[in-house]
């Protein structure tokens, strides 16, 4: 048996197999004699807004178990095509893509999977692609150790590692999951989310209380919202912290939907949706896939951080119009599209981000998001 010191709790661990405990032997005596371990103590770990801004911060890969040569149907294969076609992914000193290979390789193995279980990779785009979102989620006992040592390699705050382990504790997902953010500017961050049905009101205890929780409840049992599908958090290294939401809006149709959300951005003092974008909807109500629509809320103790709007199986004529108001580079996205396998969005988002939280390094503002499903790992 071993354990594992903090400043608040200590941690038992058992190993299951005489192979892991000489492992964990050999990586301790390693560390005895001056390796590097897997990641800094607390008090080595730089402070800063975001984990984008930690110009000292110098992660160390972690390392995965190799694995049998991958299909061209993987979506970890198609994952990495994606990122290979992203120009600010393929300088070659860029730290941005050193924290894209941190964070891949901190997704478990298809070899850990159990019968029955799989692991979900998404991705999603601005409509200029100068940020991207990469997203992974499978069983939580094959995925909490992994994530917990890439917080800690990139510097979160111990804080916010017990943070997730205390939600983790009150909802008791079956599934978890870790996203990362990063742009063109040099944005870098992440955080951990739970992809399962729960009570919002769960959700919302999850969150850093506050006027926009209040807002969010109060809009909420208004609109007769009980239940969210997604919760998750940044695990930036200092505050404010960020925490989404996403939530089913209720309603008998598109329209009913679509006319909630739209109330939603009033009520939570955002900018309204331009007219350019509501009208594409509106004209496609009836070919676009009934009801369905998503919000998705992040919030901080220093107030809404940013709404969107998520419309699910958009249509390529809706994408295209919604790429031609954007001035989109449709041979860029196509060729995105592509890496990834020639899907289409899974969702189009509506979104706006409040001043203040782009920190020099995410466009402020409304935008355009494209979300894509890229696959699934199963058991082997």
């Amino acid at each position: 048996m071993f354990t594992v010191g903090t400043s608040k709790r200590i941690f038992y661990i058992f190993a299951e197999t005489e192979g892991d405990m000489k492992s964990w032997m050999d990586q301790i005596k390693k560390n005895l004699e001056g390796g590097e371990g897997i990641g800094k103590s607390p008090s080595e770990m730089s402070a800063s807004p975001k984990l984008n801004s930690n110009e000292n911060s110098q992660p160390k890969s972690q390392g995965t178990p190799s694995e049998k040569q991958l299909s061209a149907s993987s979506p970890r294969n198609k994952i990495s095509n994606a990122k290979s076609v992203i120009p600010f992914l393929r300088e070659e000193e860029s730290k941005v893509l050193e924290f894209w290979q941190i964070w891949s390789e901190s997704i478990p193995p298809q070899s850990d999977l159990q019968s029955g279980t799989s692991i979900e990779f998404h991705v999603a785009t601005s409509i200029d692609m100068q940020k991207l979102t990469w997203r992974t989620a499978g069983p939580q006992n094959i995925f909490i150790q992994k994530m917990v040592d890439f917080f800690w390699n990139v510097g979160a705050p111990e804080s916010e590692i017990d943070r997730l382990n205390d939600v983790g504790a009150i909802i008791n997902p079956v599934k978890i999951g870790s996203w990362i953010d990063m742009s063109d500017k040099g944005g870098m961050d992440g955080g951990w989310y739970f992809p399962v049905d729960i009570p919002l009101k769960l959700a919302i205890e999850a969150s850093d209380a506050g006027e926009p929780t209040r807002k969010l409840a109060e809009w909420a049992e208004a609109n007769e919202v009980i239940n969210c599908f997604s919760v998750g958090r940044d695990m930036g290294a200092a505050p404010p912290r960020q925490t989404e939401i996403r939530l089913k809006l209720p309603g008998p149709d598109f329209i009913a939907q679509l006319n909630l959300a739209v109330d939603a951005f009033k009520t939570f003092d955002f900018p309204a949706i331009p007219n350019s974008a509501l009208e594409i909807l509106y004209q496609s109500s009836n070919t676009l896939e009934s009801g369905g629509l998503c919000l998705s809320v992040i919030t901080s103790s220093e107030g809404f951080v940013r709404l969107g709007l998520l419309i699910p199986k958009p249509t390529r004529d809706v994408v295209s119009q919604l790429c031609e108001i954007g001035q989109a580079n449709r041979e860029r996205i196509s060729k995105f599209e592509t890496a990834l396998g020639g899907i289409g969005p899974a969702f189009v988002e509506f979104q706006y981000l409040q001043k203040g939280f782009g920190y020099t390094v995410y466009k402020e503002g409304f935008d355009i998001v494209f979300h894509y499903m890229v696959g699934e790992d199963h058991a082997e």
